[in-house]
Order: structure tokens, then C-alpha cells, then sequence
């Protein structure tokens, strides 16, 4: 059994048999497509049924490495569990090998967050002088400038861009629209990489309005922009665990710090409920001790 095959079994089966949503059936599929991704960098030649738990723990190992955090592990690993079941039920395996690995432990411990001048010491390490130099550095402008999740930046479409007017309308969680200013820096990258770097890719069909394509003219994936990050990070000496989530929290973290609305703040990050917000209200050790010294009478 191959992974198409077993795929699209285990869509039938999520379909027919849980009665689960396109969305849901969609998300469990895109998490068996990242242990393909992980069996594919590492060069891994196996089929579904022969997968053992040590590559499982291995592929945990690597999203990890990633950058991916804990909730999101858990929720991949869930999807994972939830394949090889189906695998299990129709006689095509006859030991789980997901059965033994535990989900991360989940902590409301916030990331780290980078500071404008580590976030300008990530941007200089970008080589534009390369094809894809260009495009990576509108990606990490755009995901500063604006706090999208990877998946909001991942399905950015060109016609959903208002850069002479200075917005962009995302799609966010449960397809909700809306409209979050982008910055002067962000603008100038994101024109300079659509005029003079993208026009030059062939764009696969169905792809052309998507903004941030790859070599071979295809939508970017989660795990690219995540990689892309990781690469970075690591040429500028950044000891910190970042992933593009951390420029989502800079963004709101530098906003909060700067005095900016938390409803604002709210609306911008695509946010139901403050209370999600308001863990961007943390403020760090430096920050808290220059506000004393500045602010308090006994300084």
C-alpha cells in the first residue's frame, strides 16, 4: 500500500465512517502529508505499513526542531494516531506504532519573543541576490508587519492585497476576513518581489493568485516557511527556539510594549475572545525594570 492509496482510504474513512467535516478531514490529511514531507527530507523509503514507532518519534523529534509548538505537535500526532488506526481496522497493520508515543506536554508557556534588532539581524542573513532572496524577505516583513499565522500567510492571495492603501485582507481561522494594515517596509518588499521575482516563475495552473510561490510555481507549504525561519535563525546566531509564530508575537508584543490598544491589537490578530490577546500583555524583565527606573518616584 502506498500513501495515495492509504490516503485516500483514510479519507473515505474519516468521511463515512466518523462523519467528520471536509475542514477536520482536510486537517488530518495535511498531517499525514507532514510525516510524507519528513520521510522525503531525510530520503526515508517507506510505505504507511511499514512505519515504526522509532520513525515516529523521529518525525516528533523534527517538527520539534521546527519549531512547531507543543499544541500544534499534539494536534499533528492526533491526526497521525487517528491514520494508523484506520490502518489497524482494515487488517493493513497489525501493531499501531503510534500507540506508544505520548503527546507533548502542553504549558502556557509563552515563546520567545526577538527584538527589532535581532529581527534586523534575521533580514540581513537574507541573500537577495539569490532567486528566492527576494521572496524570503518579503515573507519575514510580512509576518512581522502584520502577526499572520503561517497558514494566513501560506494562502495570502494577490487579490486580497490593498498595498497602495496600505492593507491586506486575510482569511483567518474558521474563514473569517479581515482587513490588518501592513507597514511601509513590508510594502516595498512584498511590490519588489511580485515585479521583479515572481514574474518570472511559471506558475503552476490554479496557483496564480497565490502570492508566495516556490521554484517550481507552487503555493508554499507551513513546512517551507517554517524551514526558512529555522535557516535564519541559525546564520544569525539566534540561540532562541523561533519559529513564524515568534514574529507573530513579537508584532503583538511590540505593539502592547509601545502602548498600543489591546482591542486593536485584538482585531489585528484575528482574535474571538481578549482573553487570547492578552497573553501578548507579558512584558520582559528589561522592559519592566527600565519602566520602573523611568516612571517610579523612588528611582
Amino acid at each position: 500500500m502506498d500513501w495515495q492509496l492509504a490516503s485516500e482510504g483514510f479519507k473515505t474513512y474519516l468521511r463515512l465512517e466518523r462523519s467528520l467535516s471536509v475542514n477536520t478531514v482536510d486537517a488530518y490529511l495535511t498531517d499525514v502529508n507532514k510525516l510524507i514531507q519528513f520521510l522525503e527530507a531525510h530520503k526515508i523509503s517507506k510505505s504507511p505499513v511499514q512505519i515504526s514507532s522509532e520513525d515516529l518519534k523521529k518525525f516528533i523529534e523534527w517538527v520539534n526542531y521546527l519549531g512547531m509548538l507543543p499544541p500544534t505537535q499534539s494536534r499533528v500526532l492526533s491526526g497521525l494516531k487517528a491514520f494508523f488506526k484506520y490502518l489497524l481496522l482494515d487488517d493493513h497493520i497489525s501493531i499501531d506504532p503510534s500507540s506508544i508515543i505520548e503527546s507533548p506536554r502542553l504549558s502556557r508557556k509563552l515563546p520567545d519573543t526577538l527584538s527589532f534588532l535581532e529581527i534586523n539581524n534575521l533580514l540581513s542573513q537574507i541573500d537577495l541576490s539569490k532567486p528566492e532572496g527576494m521572496r524570503n524577505k518579503s515573507i519575514i516583513e510580512v509576518l512581522y508587519s502584520c502577526g499572520l499565522r503561517v497558514s494566513e500567510l501560506c494562502s495570502l492571495r494577490i487579490s486580497n492585497l490593498y498595498l497602495d492603501m496600505h492593507y491586506i485582507k486575510i482569511t483567518g481561522k474558521g474563514n473569517k476576513e479581515r482587513l490588518v494594515p501592513i507597514g511601509n517596509e513590508a510594502v516595498k518588499y512584498l511590490e519588489m518581489y511580485i515585479q521583479q521575482s515572481r514574474n518570472h516563475i511559471k506558475v503552476k495552473p490554479g496557483k496564480e493568485d497565490y502570492v508566495f510561490l516556490n521554484r517550481r510555481g507552487n503555493s508554499l507549504s507551513r513546512v517551507m516557511i517554517f524551514i526558512i525561519v529555522k535557516d535564519l535563525a541559525e546564520k544569525a546566531g539566534i540561540k532562541k527556539n523561533i519559529s513564524p509564530h515568534t514574529f507573530r508575537h513579537s508584532f503583538a508584543t511590540h505593539l502592547v510594549e509601545g502602548g498600543a490598544d489591546l482591542r486593536a491589537v485584538q482585531e489585528m490578530l484575528g482574535h474571538e475572545s481578549i482573553t487570547t490577546t492578552e497573553i501578548y500583555t507579558h512584558l520582559d524583565k528589561d522592559f519592566l525594570r527600565e519602566t520602573i527606573i523611568q516612571y517610579h518616584p523612588r528611582s
